[in-house]
């Protein structure tokens, strides 16, 4: 079992950086061989459960999850998501969380502001608990490594700029 976190910092609102990360079918277009479908009708909430399958033909597994935590940027408060892994082969959980970007990181307070946007960025905290069956502890470090390089290419490819 790993746990990792890294944050990301994106030119995107608080509610643009949440939109791209929680809408689930588009992660699919930043892991490569790997398809998302949602199981449960819109709109995301506690409750919802989408499985992301990724491989090829027999070496394919589903990693389906439940959103279990809902909580929407809204009057300045963050976004936070949690979701946890029901698979038989992958287990754990992921918090996703949106905050608006801060001058606090560079010494001065409040949000970054520009001429067009009057509180512009976002700040993302990814944080999982992952756990891959049958592969043993002394895995754990390069899954570690490996895990968090691939989701925060994931969030990079999510938060990117159209």
């Amino acid at each position: 079992m790993v746990l990792f976190v890294f944050e990301r910092s994106a030119p995107h609102s608080v509610e643009e950086s949440w939109r791209r990360l929680t809408d689930w079918p588009r992660h699919a277009a930043v892991v490569p061989l790997t398809r998302v479908t949602v199981r449960t009708p819109p709109p995301t909430r506690v409750g919802t459960v989408f499985v992301a399958r990724s491989g090829l033909g027999p070496l394919a597994f589903d990693d389906p999850m439940e959103v279990v935590t809902w909580q929407p940027p809204a009057q300045g408060r963050p976004g936070r998501c949690r979701l946890v892994k029901l698979g038989t082969f992958v287990t754990g959980w992921a918090e996703i969380e949106v905050h608006p970007a801060s001058r606090e990181q560079s010494g001065a307070p409040g949000p970054v502001r520009t001429p067009d946007h009057p509180a512009a960025g976002s700040r993302v905290v990814w944080r999982e608990d992952l756990s891959v069956r049958w592969l043993p502890g002394a895995a754990d470090r390069p899954l570690h490594r490996t895990a968090r390089w691939m989701f925060g290419r994931a969030v990079d490819g999510l938060l990117r700029t159209d």
